[in-house]
């Protein structure tokens, strides 16, 4: 029986939040990556080098809280099992939609975007850990790099078996990074249109993930 948590759709629709949340992040709140937390060690070392201790903790703190995110999605995988309702991942999806909609309130300012931040590499935290395959694979959508590694590594496959599948495999995984994409230039507009309650957005696409996957989905 297939997981319809690891639907193509979901993991479609999940990029591109994950694209608009790093926009966002970047955009209005301090140039910090929500989901890339390499992207935030390496300005957390450049900062350490510097002895800028004052942006040492900008970074510093949406890694803890990305480490706190991926622990509280096992727990949830742990104490929510299959219930009658929802699986363990919609509850996980509901949990996001709550946190992003705190954020959207949150005010412009050097404190409340440290705030916003964390609040946000918690959500995808909670995000990366709870969809981690599509279709059977396993798949990242709050990042590029493995995606665009397994696409390369599908292609290279497809070039020399000639086998199908593995350029079906590729395409999917080019695809997730293209719409990882599309969902950073959305973020970025939006953000500038709508500013803080931009994350609003996110919070009607995590809608559709969430009645993207049926009740008693195993």
């Amino acid at each position: 029986m297939k997981n319809s948590t690891e639907s193509y759709l979901v993991a479609a629709f999940l990029s591109v939040t994950g694209g608009f949340l790093d926009a966002y992040t970047f955009v209005s709140r301090d140039g910090v990556f929500a989901n890339a937390q390499t992207g935030n060690f390496a300005r957390l070392a450049i900062c350490l080098a510097n002895g800028n201790w004052e942006l040492v903790l900008r970074y510093f703190i949406p890694i803890i809280f990305f480490v706190a995110g991926v622990s509280v999605a096992m727990w949830i995988s742990r104490r929510t099992t299959q219930t009658r309702l929802f699986c363990w991942q919609q509850y996980a999806v509901l949990l996001e939609i709550a946190l992003l909609f705190i954020v959207s309130w949150i005010p412009y300012g050097k404190v409340s975007n440290v705030c916003a931040n964390v609040l946000v590499s918690f959500t995808c935290a909670i995000q990366a850990e709870s969809f981690r395959k599509v279709l059977g694979t396993p798949f990242a959508s709050t990042m590029c790099t493995g995606n665009l590694r397994n696409a390369t590594e599908y292609l290279n496959h497809f070039l020399v078996d000639k086998e199908k599948s593995f350029l079906q495999k590729s395409v999917q995984y080019f695809g997730i990074d293209i719409l990882f994409v599309f969902g950073a230039v959305v973020g970025t507009f939006t953000t500038k249109a709508f500013q803080t309650h931009a994350t609003l957005c996110c919070c009607a696409v995590l809608g559709v993930v969430f009645l993207a996957i049926p009740r008693k989905s195993k």
